[in-house]
């Protein structure tokens, strides 16, 4: 039975008892009641709507003349509430404002809040004070309402036993929901119309890190910041509309990618009470949705673009022969001549366009390694120096990324490279400084910006300059420099930003913060290979990594040896001898041994796609080789 069947049961019960029954918690709000409660008190609905204050409950029944006179009415209020926060066992009778006389018993809960049983003993007042008055005469009936008043006894006796069974149950019950949700890797709360807490799983710092720990009680705005609230608001306003809506957001402290949905909270009148919240962190599926849009992107440019490139690359083949052929012509005429080398320069770029746009729309998988950032980044610095030029000077700040750090070299290599290179034609002759600038951003993306002296973005360029063929160096440029940043950042699932800054233009790249785990210990690898050049190579290479290696040609011999007991991991080529691919040997040893394959073949190759486990492309260095190793599931 489901916890809300098992809820609605628990309800229903509480509403057949005859006397009223409230219980608040440790936050003195109510979380559950019963019919009875509202009918013996005539309260109103919204005094009977979980999460209500007690002490809004006490003021109104004081108010109605429940308590009798009340001469300072909040000092009063203010009294009652300090004594319920004792939570003590209590026993006591009144007599209410319209007469009738209540037994109230309460008793504190084990996790905090009380429970109350409210009954009418009206009539059993009725026959002690007329036993009282004609005990006398009335011997007969002094008798009769004794033997009435223990009946009525023994049912209060069974009741309170049925009641106590209740609040068992409704402990246990709330325990366990509590430890369920509490396990949820997500934040799931509860939150009224009046943008208060009423209810929260305590995971709301794993999900948004720098909100408030305990948001019960507190309105939204100071439990999330802000920001996150302005940014929540409309889904807020949209579900106390009655419209469930899921949103995302990004939320700023962390950087994570938060999805939220909001469920209104409907009462039997079908008045909105308030909005259930689920909060998730989608920061790893929002990067790879980010890459596989772009992936499919470059599949679509690469579908539109193969033809006419065909095309176009026959066209300038045919160009090129005959402005060649008219080259060698005698007797040129000098003006002819330059017409014609100036054709032949156009048709040469036409080629050097083709193969840049080759780069862009082809397929191209990543080959993620662990990379010493700032390494990476000094070596590039000192690489391009001599491009720069003497004018320019190159500084870098790399702070809190020593660890190495899972991604592909070679596309950051090529940004920076670009940007650098776009920097110093930004500031032109006069040259100026390059700043290149790397952090975390908490533990989710890495941030490398490129800074320079120049005169910075245009209007149109902040709008465009991401855009193929956008271009603000004339004939000089082919527009594809920052496309292709962009492409090559997107496609590792993360995002650029370009800005204006004091002085300058400021380009943001944005990467998933992947830090290489702990290596592996060492262990026996049986690597499959038949080719023996390229067997005693990547031999070389794990043993450089301290594993020891085993060797098959053929997936059957690999089979064979399979099944020694100190084999740790399997490593073989896709294209094996013998009519047995590694796709197939790799679907026979999965279930029982860490299998990865190696490949030449190009990442949309149908075999290669068929691959149960990971795939490394060919050729490969050691680095490489182990960040496959470390991401082989086991």
């Amino acid at each position: 039975m489901s916890e809300d069947a098992r809820a609605r049961l628990t309800q229903a019960g509480l509403n057949l008892i005859g006397q009223a029954l409230s219980i608040f918690d440790s936050d003195l709000r109510l979380a559950v009641s019963n019919r009875q409660y509202q009918v013996m008190f005539d309260l109103p609905e919204r005094l009977t709507r979980p999460g209500t204050p007690f002490s809004e409950t006490i003021r109104y029944l004081a108010e109605k003349g429940e308590y009798g006179e009340v001469d300072d009415l909040e000092t009063w209020v203010a009294t009652r509430v300090e004594q319920a926060r004792v939570f003590a066992p209590h026993y006591m009778e009144r007599t209410r404002a319209n007469g009738r006389t209540i037994a109230v018993e309460g008793a504190p809960l084990a996790e905090g809040g009380w429970i109350t049983v409210y009954t009418d003993i009206t009539g059993i007042k009725r026959q002690e004070a007329l036993l009282r008055a004609r005990s006398a005469e009335l011997s007969e009936q002094v008798l009769d309402h004794s033997e009435r008043l223990a009946a009525a006894n023994r049912e209060l006796a069974a009741t309170n036993a049925a009641l106590e069974e209740t609040q068992y149950e409704l402990m246990q019950t709330a325990a366990r929901i509590r430890q369920v949700t509490e396990m949820t890797p997500a934040h799931i709360a509860h939150m009224g119309v009046d943008y208060i807490y009423t209810f929260s799983n305590r995971r709301i710092t794993s999900v948004m890190p720098g909100s408030l720990d305990d948001p019960v009680g507190h309105p939204a705005e100071a439990v999330l910041g802000a920001e996150t609230f302005r940014r929540i608001l409309p889904g807020f306003l949209k579900a106390f509309a009655g419209e469930a809506n899921v949103i995302e957001i990004t939320h700023d402290l962390s950087g994570r990618r938060i999805r939220i949905a909001l469920t209104p909270d409907t009462g039997e009148d079908g008045a909105v009470r308030g909005v259930y919240i689920l909060s998730a962190d989608v920061t790893q599926e929002t990067q790879a949705r980010a890459a596989l849009t772009q992936s499919a992107k470059r599949e679509l440019a690469a579908q539109l673009t193969s033809g006419m490139a065909h095309d176009f690359a026959n066209l300038l083949t045919i160009i090129l022969g005959l402005q060649g052929r008219l080259m060698r012509t005698e007797g040129m005429p000098a003006e002819a001549l330059g017409a014609v080398r100036a054709t032949l320069s156009a048709a040469r770029r036409g080629g050097t366009l083709l193969d840049r746009i080759a780069a862009i729309s082809g397929k191209r998988a990543l080959r993620p390694q662990a990379v010493n950032l700032p390494a990476l980044i000094a070596d590039l610095a000192t690489m391009a120096a001599p491009t720069l030029g003497a004018r320019v000077t190159v500084s870098i700040d790399v702070d809190g990324l020593a660890a190495p750090i899972l991604l592909d070299p070679g596309p950051l290599q090529d940004s920076l490279l670009n940007l650098l290179l776009n920097a110093r034609d930004a500031m032109g002759a006069r040259g100026g400084a390059i700043r290149i600038a790397a952090h975390p951003v908490q533990d989710t993306w890495i941030e490398i910006s490129v800074t320079d002296t120049g005169p910075g973005f245009s209007p149109e360029a902040l709008t465009r300059a991401l855009d193929p063929f956008y271009t603000t160096k004339g004939g000089e440029g082919s527009g594809l420099g920052l496309s292709m940043v962009y492409d090559q950042t997107k496609l590792a699932g993360g995002t650029v930003r370009i800005e204006n800054c004091e002085p300058g233009a400021c380009v943001t790249l944005r990467l998933p913060l992947r830090v290489v785990e702990s290596g592996l210990a060492p262990m026996l690898v049986l690597l499959v290979e038949d080719d023996a050049d390229i067997r005693a190579s990547v031999r070389e290479m794990l043993r450089g990594l301290g594993h020891s290696v085993l060797e098959a040609e053929s997936a059957a011999e690999a089979r064979a040896l399979a099944t020694l007991p100190e084999i740790g991991m399997v490593l073989s080529d896709i294209q094996l001898p013998g009519g047995e691919t590694g796709v197939a040997l790799a679907e026979r040893l999965m279930d029982r041994l860490p299998v990865a394959l190696m490949t030449s073949l190009p990442p949309g190759d149908r075999l290669r796609a068929s691959a149960p486990c990971p795939v490394l492309q060919k050729p490969f260095v050691a680095a490489e080789l182990a960040a496959l190793i470390a991401g082989v599931p086991r």
